[in-house]
């Protein structure tokens, strides 16, 4: 069973119900340096939780994914993550994240969606007040209790007890105000937020539901069949029946079209991927160098800077 991401546009339990099972959340938003939590951190967690600290400044999107994976039982992790998950069960969270950072399969997965980066620089730039730097932390249940878990603090946070798993909604119950309170506390200065859903993947569940309900369809047109074939049929089970396929072939409909939009949004995914990482600096390289050659590089230069000059 595959799983997948997805972005959520509503904090609405409708929204979050029909996304069911949810293994767990993700939320992005603004980092501001210096800011309090008086929150307890938990310094002896739960030994079934796994916890990490983040050690690296650009795998936050990495690790919020991470924690949700190696705290979901529902979730074939694979040998990789398996192996890694078991080998450092006994590990503090410090050591933890340097796990993660020196796992090659982890790093060859982080780097696969990374941008190209034209220019290397001798020297890492340390990130300012004025910079803008967004921070990554998941939200998922536990053995019957919601945590926060955010790699930059020095172990998870407990949001209270909940009933169920993945698969209830008691838990995105819970959870809704937490994350709509930190949007509403950042929404007076900042309106860029993201958050994204673990989830099953949704094609392989309408393909499985349209099985069924074709499985279902078969079994009703014998039934059909097979009082007609009667010297003399009831008419009122014919009616019944023929209800019933009525409201399979509609579900039948249905699920063909959620698949075809999966499939779509799949593709435009698998675009978008492309685009981003596509090393474009050649191309601009060579553009420009075709403009300078043929003198239209410097009036392209003198006009840009002339219409910025005019918006100020």
């Amino acid at each position: 069973m595959f799983h997948q991401v997805e972005e959520l546009y509503s904090l609405d339990l409708d929204s979050l119900n029909s996304l069911r099972p949810v293994y767990g959340l993700i939320f992005l938003f603004k980092w501001r340096p210096g800011e309090k939590d008086d929150r307890l951190v938990i310094k002896d967690p739960n030994p079934n939780l796994f916890f990490a600290s983040q050690v690296i400044n650009n795998a936050c999107a990495t690790q919020a994914i991470l924690s949700i994976l190696m705290n979901c039982s529902d979730i074939d992790i694979g040998p990789e993550l398996s192996m890694l998950k078991e080998f450092t069960k006994n590990f503090p969270p410090e050591l933890k994240g340097l796990a993660i950072n020196n796992s090659d399969a982890i790093r060859a997965a982080h780097n696969s969606f990374a941008r190209p980066e034209p220019f290397v620089l001798d020297e890492t730039k340390a990130a300012t007040k004025d910079d803008d730097v967004y921070h990554f932390i998941s939200y998922l249940p536990v053995d019957g209790v919601l945590y926060e878990l955010d790699g930059l603090k020095e172990g998870p946070i407990s949001l209270g007890p909940v009933t169920g798993g993945p698969g209830d909604l008691d838990w995105l119950q819970a959870v809704q105000p937490v994350i709509q309170e930190r949007i509403e506390r950042y929404s007076r200065s900042e309106i860029r937020f993201n958050l994204m859903a673990i989830i099953k993947n949704r094609k392989e569940m309408y393909t499985a539901e349209l099985k069924e309900l074709q499985k279902r369809r078969e079994r009703i047109l014998q039934q059909i069949s097979a009082l007609q074939s009667e010297r003399v049929a009831d008419s009122t089970n014919i009616e019944t029946l023929n209800k019933s396929l009525s409201e399979v072939n509609a579900g039948i409909e249905g699920a063909t079209e959620k698949i075809l939009m999966e499939e779509e949004k799949f593709k435009k995914w698998r675009t978008e991927n492309i685009r981003r990482k596509h090393n474009y600096i050649p191309f601009l390289f060579n553009f420009l160098k075709i403009l300078a050659e043929k003198k239209q590089l410097k009036p392209l230069i003198e006009k840009a800077k002339q219409n910025t000059s005019n918006q100020r």
